[in-house]
């Protein structure tokens, strides 16, 4: 591990540090790069991510792509977790957090907007950032493709009756256009991109030129990383400084629920034998969320300053501290699972 890599709690702590800083002393640069949006996803935040998500992709190998079937059990546990158990988990906790043990403290009215917001995140599993957990626990680059491919299908059909069955309500009005721009985004253009690059390589020198030139460019996607945290906590600096008490209430159910589906879906990887270049990223994309699509249907729904647009980007906020505490306890364990 690089020096990058090495220190990462270090630099994120440091970079959440100077977002909230920056953000206090230049709102209005902030304010702006916030309005470069379409369908509420942020083109600056698009192109970290994408920084993040190519060098990835140049490692995705379409001519074994077809072997991914030969091993189902990571793409059943991240189908079971992601859609039969975690939206229903986080319901269930932000019912019990904000229904009774925060009840003290949190109006009923604003309780409820707090729970319909965790409600969208658990039923929002991730799609670009898995790509940047999956790298950094050396994950199988085309199994974690196919993951979120699959994943991703399923969320077309699956996000708008969850969410409807969990807040009561059937006129969820899915936003097909973030949904759609964050796919082409976030997997479709850096994928394209990968293996254009991947070809090149090939050309040129074969698997040892795609391996140094992956190295070489492994920094882009650490550096994209910590630009991503400072431009998020940059953005929101001004509610996280406003509101402490509450963004940290809200953040314990999302606590809770990110180290509980990544123990569910990681130990139920470790029983049933699936190696961990699989098993990583598999339990990864359960625990990390499709901020974008959640945001975006909250303020649909409830509002730009509702209570869940608050809790859906308090999820935001919360996710990088945690995935890389996760992306740690993964790498030590490593060990305890199969290479094959």
């Amino acid at each position: 591990m690089g020096l990058f890599e090495r220190y990462l709690s270090i630099w994120v702590a440091l970079a959440i540090a100077i977002g909230i800083g920056l953000g206090q002393l230049m709102p209005g640069a902030f304010q702006a790069l916030a309005a470069l949006e379409y369908a509420n996803v942020n083109f600056a935040v698009a192109i970290l991510i994408w920084a993040m998500v190519w060098p990835m992709m140049i490692g995705v190998d379409f001519t074994a792509m077809r072997r991914v079937g030969e091993k189902p059990k990571g793409l059943i546990i991240t189908l079971v977790v992601n859609w039969l158990i975690k939206p229903f988990t986080m319901a269930a906790l932000g019912v019990l957090f904000f229904r009774h043990v925060f009840s003290a403290f949190i109006p009923p009215s604003d309780a409820e907007g707090y729970i319909a917001g965790l409600i969208l995140l658990g039923a929002a599993p991730c799609t670009a950032m898995v790509f940047v957990w999956s790298q950094l626990t050396k994950g199988d680059p085309n199994y974690t493709l196919v993951q979120v491919s699959v994943n991703d299908a399923v969320m077309v059909f699956a996000f708008a009756p969850i969410v409807a069955f969990l807040l009561g309500v059937t006129d969820i009005a899915v936003p097909w256009e973030t949904l759609i721009l964050s796919v082409a985004l976030y997997v479709v253009i850096p994928l394209v991109a990968g293996v254009l690059a991947r070809n090149a390589l090939m050309k040129h020198g074969g698997e040892t030129s795609v391996s140094a030139f992956t190295h070489r460019i492994k920094p882009l996607s650490v550096i994209g990383l910590l630009a991503t945290v400072v431009l998020l906590f940059g953005f929101q600096s001004e509610t996280i400084l406003a509101k402490p008490l509450v963004i940290a209430l809200i953040a314990v159910p999302i606590l809770i629920q990110s180290y509980g589906i990544f123990a569910i879906s990681y130990a139920a990887a470790w029983a049933w034998k699936v190696p961990h270049r699989i098993a990583a990223p598999c339990a990864m994309i359960g625990t990390s969320n499709f901020f974008e699509l959640a945001v975006a249907v909250a303020i649909s729904l409830f509002g730009l300053n509702s209570g869940a647009a608050l809790a859906t980007v308090v999820g935001v906020l919360v996710e990088v501290p945690v995935m890389l505490s996760l992306v740690a306890f993964a790498n030590r364990t490593r060990n305890a699972f199969p290479e094959n």
